[in-house]
């Protein structure tokens, strides 16, 4: 992104909203400027529609606007009712609930009193907006976790008595936003006398452990049967660097037959014929372009080695 500046040294003539609209101009340019690039190779655009804004303020008292959009091609979060999401805050792993979202970069903008302002775009699955529109309980989880994020990827402090305003869906623009698509890793095809990843023994911690037909993640899309599945952390105990998954698929021949996706926290497996289909969530964000996959043909025994993102 090229660096815009001021020609003839004359901002610090602006005063009040000319100020504030300077500077939203010039955010405006450059955003146009990222826009106009294209997407990197396993990333997607994605183009936010307007849901609605939620106002509050920084520490230092600055109005900020949070834009909450969605996007066709955002992945849903998995299917829960409030009793289940009620349980799970109250259990030991609050965690176990993820939302995928996009949080945008900050944009400049002025608010109806012609004075400066910051705005922030989250984009969410349009099916999700509506869950927490019609849900106090999904709605305050919801918020707490976008402002959560924003504090963390932004270092800063948001103050927690917002609003949402009534007669506006956003506040100023809602420019394009970038985000990691899913990858595909190569499968490895392995012989029965080659060894399988140290890592992955018999005294590993479980940390998923799933044998029943129902999914783990958002609604099945295919009537095809969920294989047998354990995913496994190491080291066992404390934060993860790697999280490893083996994944039983006796009825296939040959990895050419299957198809891995990996997003930042999901597998995603489907077979041909509709032999096989995984969809699950990860409770730890992994590093996709460094996981591998290795499918052993005596043992029929698919295994997903995924470093784990480390702790921000």
């Amino acid at each position: 992104m090229e660096a815009f500046e001021v020609a003839d040294g004359n901002l610090g003539l602006l005063e009040g909203g000319e100020e504030a609209l300077y500077q939203q101009l010039l955010m405006q340019a450059a955003q146009e400027q990222q826009e106009n690039q294209p997407a990197a190779s396993g990333s997607l655009k994605i183009i936010p529609k307007p849901g609605f804004c939620l106002k509050t303020k920084a520490q230092e008292g600055d109005k900020v606007f949070i834009n909450v959009c969605t996007a066709e091609n955002m992945p849903p979060p998995k299917d829960m009712t409030e009793a289940e999401l009620l349980t799970l805050l109250d259990s030991d792993d609050p965690t176990g609930y993820r939302i995928p979202m996009s949080l945008g970069e900050p944009h400049a903008e002025v608010d109806r009193s012609s004075k400066g302002c910051t705005a922030y775009d989250v984009v969410i699955h349009p099916t999700f907006l509506v869950k927490i529109q019609s849900s106090q309980v999904f709605m305050g989880f919801f918020i707490t976790i976008v402002l959560e994020g924003l504090e963390s990827k932004y270092e800063m402090t948001l103050d927690r008595n917002w609003v949402i305003l009534k007669n506006k869906k956003f506040i100023g623009t809602l420019p394009e936003q970038t985000i990691r698509s899913q990858s595909k890793p190569w499968i490895m095809e392995m012989d029965s006398s080659e060894s399988m990843p140290d890592m992955v023994s018999a005294n590993k911690k479980p940390l998923i452990s799933e044998v029943s037909s129902q999914s783990a993640g958002e609604e099945r899309k295919s009537k095809a049967p969920q294989p047998k599945f354990t995913i496994v952390q190491e080291p066992p105990e404390g934060y993860p660097e790697f999280l490893v998954a083996e994944i039983e698929l006796p009825k296939v021949k040959t990895a050419k037959s299957v198809t891995l996706d990996l997003g930042e926290d999901r597998i995603l497996l489907k077979s041909r014929a509709d032999i096989y289909y995984l969809d699950i969530y990860l409770p730890y964000n992994i590093v996709q372009e460094e996981c591998g996959a290795q499918y052993n043909r005596k043992t029929k025994i698919l295994t997903i080695t995924m470093p784990v993102q480390p702790q921000s």
